[in-house]
C-alpha cells in the first residue's frame, strides 16, 4: 500500500507542476490583459500562446532538468508529456472560458476555475503527504491571489499609460 502511495505522487508530481504554472500564467494573463481593457482577440492570442510556446518550453526545461537528474530517457519522456498534456488542458479549459464569455465575465469566471483548480491540486497533495489541507491550500491560494492582484494592477497602469 505504501508503495502505492509512493507511485501515486510520483505520478501526481508530473501533472502538478505544470498545472499550478499553466492556472497561475492563465489566470494573471486573463487579469492583466483584462484590466488593460484589451479586447477578446489579443487575449485568445496570447492565451493560445502560453498553450503552444511556454509549454514547449517550460516542458523541455522539464525534460533537461530530468535528464541532469540521470533519468532514464523514457521517464524524461513521459514526465515531459504529461506536464505538456496538462499545462495544454489547463490552458485549454481558460481559452474556453475566454471563448463562451465576455471579457468582463470572463476574469471573475477564471478566477474562481483557476483558483477551484488550484484548491483540487493542494488538496491532492496534501492527501498524499499526509498534511494539513487547510494550511497548504490557504498558502497556495494567497501565493495566487498575490500574482492576480499584481497581474490586475499592472493592467490597469497600462490601461492608465497607453
Amino acid at each position: 500500500m505504501e508503495q502505492k502511495i509512493k507511485r501515486g505522487f510520483a505520478d501526481l508530481k508530473n501533472y502538478v507542476f505544470g498545472s499550478t504554472a499553466a492556472i497561475i500564467t492563465n489566470i494573471s494573463l486573463i487579469v492583466g490583459l483584462g484590466s488593460a481593457r484589451v479586447g477578446k482577440g489579443p487575449i485568445l492570442g496570447s492565451l493560445l500562446t502560453i498553450a503552444l510556446a511556454d509549454n514547449i518550453s517550460d516542458s523541455l526545461g522539464i525534460h533537461l532538468y530530468k535528464e541532469t537528474e540521470g533519468c532514464e530517457q523514457r521517464l524524461s519522456l513521459l514526465t515531459t508529456v504529461l506536464n505538456f498534456s496538462a499545462r495544454l488542458l489547463v490552458s485549454l479549459s481558460f481559452i474556453g472560458i475566454v471563448l463562451v464569455f465576455s471579457t468582463a465575465r470572463s476574469i471573475p469566471v477564471a478566477i474562481v476555475w483557476g483558483l477551484l483548480l488550484l484548491v483540487l491540486l493542494s488538496y491532492l497533495i496534501t492527501k498524499v503527504n499526509k498534511t494539513n489541507s487547510i494550511v497548504e491550500i490557504t498558502k497556495h491560494v494567497m501565493v495566487a491571489v498575490v500574482v492576480i492582484i499584481l497581474s490586475g494592477y499592472v493592467g490597469r497602469l497600462i490601461a492608465a499609460r497607453f
